[in-house]
């Protein structure tokens, strides 16, 4: 697998996944109906932000990864992070190469934390995927997604020091 920073010419294949995902409105906070062109200017960051994909050998997306600053100003030296892997190239460890990978990405670049504002509480599998990576559950906003099948769960605040 590799990991490379995302191109225009990789969006057509994020845009078919991210916007399965998203539709599906089971882990992101994302508007369910959200049009590509929003999606495309949430996703394809620009510098010092960072998008990324991971490729097979192919060149074949399997999913992409996003890492920005995740406040402004004195807050700053906290990164943020946000991770989609298509449906189909699940369980192939493309999210934990993608984790990996932005960790030592901010890490390198100076950040001294990472934190994800809203982890889906019901998405268990981004919760043991994170912690096995070293994030911790600081805080647990009540009911605070609506979820399509499980009604209104938590959203995680999950944080790292780097």
């Amino acid at each position: 697998m590799l990991i490379r920073t995302a191109t225009a010419e990789d969006w057509p294949a994020i845009w078919a996944f991210l916007r399965r995902i998203v539709a599906a409105g089971e882990t992101y906070t994302y508007p369910r109906d959200l049009d590509e062109d929003r999606a495309r200017e949430i996703w394809m960051l620009k510098p010092p932000s960072r998008t990324v994909v991971a490729t097979d050998p192919d060149g074949t997306v399997l999913g992409s990864a996003k890492t920005n600053p995740n406040h402004m100003g004195p807050g700053a030296h906290i990164a943020g992070a946000s991770f989609m892997v298509a449906p189909e190239h699940g369980g192939r460890g493309v999210g934990r190469a993608l984790g990996e990978h932005v960790l030592d990405w901010a890490r390198a670049e100076g950040y001294k934390a990472m934190q994800f504002n809203a982890v889906v509480e019901s998405n268990t599998r981004a919760v043991a995927l994170w912690r096995s990576l070293g994030f911790e559950v600081i805080g647990t906003v009540p009911k605070a997604f609506a979820h399509p099948t499980n009604g209104y769960v938590g959203l995680h605040i999950m944080h790292r020091f780097l």
